[in-house]
């Protein structure tokens, strides 16, 4: 792979849709797993996949999204700045309420192809401790508007 990747690994077609976002996290940890044992298997992306779906978790995007999106993913995390990707994709959703989610995905992942390799163990470990201690979104807030659009929002 070449190094003109950017860090963010994905196009967010909608950049403020945060159910998108919420789906890239969800892929992303799921692709982590997949890749751990270094035998990325059909198997765990449809795992990912059933498990957006069964949820409802993102239903604006197709499945054929969802599985280029896993595919993309599995493939930029075998880069050297696999850490960099993962991180990039979480941070924007750290807000919302995933985090059981994501780690529910992550075990069924690393199940799916019936064999839990301890790297997939320790990815899940990686991804937990991600899910308590990256930096938290930060809101635009009232306080962060110019006094102008301040003064505009009340009137």
């Amino acid at each position: 792979m070449s190094g003109t990747k950017s860090s963010n690994p994905i196009e967010i077609t909608e950049p403020s849709s945060l159910n998108e976002q919420a789906a890239a996290a969800l892929v992303i940890v799921g692709a982590l797993v997949a890749v751990a044992d270094r035998r990325v298997s059909a198997v765990e992306r449809d795992e990912v996949i059933c498990f957006i779906r069964d949820r409802k978790l993102a239903p604006h995007l197709s499945e054929e999204r969802l599985r280029a999106m896993f595919d993309e993913l599995a493939e930029r995390l075998e880069e050297p700045d696999f850490a960099n990707v993962v991180i990039d994709t979480l941070r924007p959703v750290s807000n919302l309420p995933l985090s059981s989610h994501l780690m529910e995905l992550s075990e069924r992942v690393a199940a799916a192809d019936q064999d839990v390799d301890p790297h997939e163990v320790q990815a899940i470990k990686l991804l937990r401790l991600l899910t308590l201690v990256l930096p938290r979104a930060k809101p635009v807030g009232a306080s962060e508007l110019g006094p102008r659009l301040q003064a505009a929002s009340k009137g």
